[in-house]
């Protein structure tokens, strides 16, 4: 029995000095050892021996990375306004035997710290410049506690501002400058936009009647021309027309006195065509009453004396004038084949159809300038001033 309990005393006795030999440090942490109360390694990730009841691991320090939020600091600005900054620490000990070592809690160092250094920053700023200096003041603070961190093993990666909280009454007050800052932009842009629209809309209208004024001008000249053209064309037709009537008439009384002498007519027929045309004279409306001059019996005698012959008892006769060959050939003479002819002068029908070009084509889009002919093709031109030799 004596045995066993001596067998059991030292399976147990090995067991434990096994315990304080072996030593596991997972990954990303480290473990101090002490000897005898004095500081002789720093041990990392693995297996590693230890001298049992002399060496003994003092503390176990997490060697990741690691983020730490503090709470709200109320801090001061250089306008005398209070504001609660909250702030966010990323550090890393890259030396755990000085973190042990060098500052009883490195957690509460750097908050203190950082605490210290942000009053110290912010109150160097007004409230404007705290809200937007953001970057100015993680980089200081992020430089203070790095160069007060360093004897303690720390690194400092990061620090951030997580949040400005200003009083309530400067919050309201803050929100309705912002309000009136908005609604004082939205007032600038709607002013903006509603002069840039009623210049657009300006040289719109510009522009509109611009473009009118030139397609009136355009139709203007091309109106002229065309009554140009037109009473051009129409003082030829009259003209012709003239001259044709003429023609006409002078070859009718040509063709009526070289009937008369051809054919020798009597004073007995003259006066038997006097009589039948009487009755037609009397038919107009305004034709009641006839007055016949005293003296008009008296210029009749004195017309046939002009006229006749006086014969052997006193009498005044008419005699005929004597044939003549030219008067029946102007009497026999049937000319009037082109009287009737409607066709129009080919140099007349020219230039109205280059004036119905000129009249189809679109106007140009560049001023005509000064000179209407502009408008005017180079034929219609041609064809309207050509001479006239149709007389």
């Amino acid at each position: 029995m004596t045995g066993l309990i001596f067998l059991a005393v030292v399976v147990a006795l090995a067991v434990l000095i096994l315990a304080k030999t072996i030593v596991v440090i997972p990954q990303g942490e480290a473990a101090i050892v002490e000897r005898l109360g004095r500081y002789t390694r720093t041990i990392s990730g693995g297996i590693s021996l230890l001298v049992p009841f002399i060496d003994r691991v003092r503390a176990r320090i997490d060697t990741r990375e690691r983020v730490v939020s503090f709470p709200p600091q109320a801090v001061i600005t250089q306008d005398n306004l209070t504001v609660a900054i909250d702030t966010v620490v990323t550090f890393q000990i890259n030396d755990p035997a000085r973190a042990i070592y060098g500052v009883d809690n490195y957690i509460v160092g750097v908050e203190q710290i950082s605490v210290a250094t942000l009053r110290d920053v912010v109150g160097g700023m007004t409230l404007e410049e705290t809200l937007t200096s953001r970057e100015v003041i993680n980089r200081r603070l992020r430089g203070e506690l790095d160069a007060a961190t360093t004897k303690w093993g720390l690194r400092i990666s990061r620090v951030e501002l997580k949040a400005i909280d200003p009083p309530p009454s400067i919050q309201q007050s803050m929100e309705m400058q912002m309000k009136a800052d908005r609604e004082k932009r939205a007032m600038i842009l709607t002013a903006e936009g509603r002069r840039e629209s009623d210049i657009r809309t300006a040289e719109g209208e510009k522009q509109a009647k611009i473009l009118a004024a030139e397609g009136e001008k355009h139709a203007a000249i091309l109106a002229a021309e065309a009554e140009r053209e037109a009473t051009i064309l129409k003082a030829e037709g009259e003209r012709a027309a003239r001259y044709l009537a003429a023609q006409g008439e002078a070859k009718a009384i040509q063709k009526v006195n070289a009937a008369i002498k051809s054919v020798q007519v009597t004073p007995e027929v003259l006066a038997y065509q006097y009589l039948e045309k009487l009755p037609q004279l009397a038919q107009g409306e305004a034709s009641t009453m006839w007055m016949i001059p005293s003296q008009f019996g008296d210029a009749l005698e004195d017309f046939a004396k002009a006229l006749g012959k006086r014969d052997e008892d006193g009498v005044f006769r008419y005699e005929p004038a004597q044939r003549d060959e030219r008067s029946e050939n102007i009497a026999n003479a049937d000319d009037h084949e082109d009287w009737f002819n409607t066709q129009s002068n080919p140099e007349i029908a020219a230039a109205v159809a280059a004036a119905n070009a000129v009249a189809n084509k679109p106007v140009d889009e560049e001023p005509l300038g000064t000179g209407a002919k502009k408008a005017i093709s180079p034929e219609a031109t041609a064809a309207i001033e050509q001479p006239d030799t149709t007389d």
